[in-house]
């Protein structure tokens, strides 16, 4: 995060800060706020009370969306998302708390700041600095959370693979740039292959997070997990979440190694920690590496649309789904 300097008090963000937010968290701002600015987003910053040290995080929904009145739905349903998926954590786990909305600035949600090192640092000591060991013991905390949270919030509402594929099908128009002719055909070819699975549509529906990055999930002592980052939680396949955590674990790897079967033994290690949490562990594991192979390649097709990445890199990753989706 990038300092931005002190919030005057003349801003109404000021008074909204200690009036409403700053009283949950045990300060009271009234010696000023530091503000940093998330160089994940331009549209998240942090408030730090400067007698405390205290910190909060403002997510200003109206500076990515031009139109109010979706933003504000985005803004409560963030909110309410929170507040939901609270509800099936286990005991070791946290979701960082929502502390306000305010229409009137930006639509904003402020929620708590939390601490602990991000999953992408984790993997990234494991690649550079050999701490193997560190990433396999913060994969099985996280199995642990998505399991916890997965298997909480299960109904009996079978997965409806066709909503999923409609996702799929966008992030296929939006590499169209990158896409050889045909390419796109060939895509949508290998997904009525999984339409026509009846193992994608064989497991109940469960509350996913719904964008589970390395950058979302941060590890304390032990199994402690925290998390945050909620707003496109909804429920799906829990494949929606363990197949983009293995898709991101080969990306990392691919992309510092070269070596594009790295990141196996921690996405198998992964997968089956996430599969101790269920009666018969060998027939979950099985279950979920059969419908695998579809979240993982949307997942590094979904990378792929990152125009940050050199283009040589971007295409390995196209062609290492269209592997990947073909089983």
């Amino acid at each position: 995060m990038e300092y931005q300097g002190h919030l005057q008090k003349s801003d109404p963000m000021y008074d909204y800060l200690c009036r409403e937010i700053m009283p949950q968290v045990g300060a009271d701002g009234k010696d000023g706020f530091r503000v940093f600015a998330s160089k994940s987003s331009h549209a998240v910053y942090i408030y730090e009370d400067r007698a405390t040290g205290t910190r909060v995080v403002g997510k200003f929904f109206a500076s990515d969306e031009p139109d109010f009145e979706r933003a504000k739905r985005k803004m409560y349903r963030e909110f309410s998302n929170i507040n939901e998926f609270r509800k099936y954590l286990g005991d070791c786990h946290y979701i960082a708390k929502a502390l306000g909305c305010n229409e009137s600035l930006g639509c904003l949600l402020v929620v708590e700041y939390c601490y602990g090192e991000p999953l992408d640092s984790i993997i990234l000591k494991a690649i550079h600095q050999r701490e193997e060991g560190r990433l396999y013991q913060k994969l099985t905390a996280l199995a642990n959370f998505l399991a916890t949270i997965h298997n909480r919030s299960a109904q009996p509402v079978m997965v409806d693979f066709h909503k999923i594929c409609t996702y799929y099908d966008n992030v296929i128009r939006q590499l169209s740039p990158i896409l050889n002719h045909g390419e796109a055909d060939y895509f949508y070819h290998l997904r009525d292959e999984y339409i026509n699975d009846p193992l994608m549509y064989q497991d109940q529906e469960v509350l996913v997070h719904g964008d589970a990055t390395p950058a979302n999930f941060f590890f304390g002592d032990d199994m402690h997990v925290i998390s945050f980052d909620l707003e496109r939680m909804h429920r799906s396949d829990r494949l929606f979440d363990t197949g983009r955590i293995a898709g991101e674990l080969k990306h990392f790897f691919l992309l510092h190694t070269g070596n594009k079967f790295a990141a196996e033994p921690f996405i198998g290690h992964f997968l089956w920690e996430y599969a101790s949490l269920f009666p018969d562990r060998d027939k979950a594991f099985a279950s979920i590496t059969a419908r695998l192979p579809f979240y993982m390649g949307k997942t590094l097709l979904r990378i792929s649309r990152n125009d940050y990445l050199t283009y040589d890199y971007r295409r390995m990753l196209v062609e290492e789904a269209k592997l990947t989706l073909q089983r």
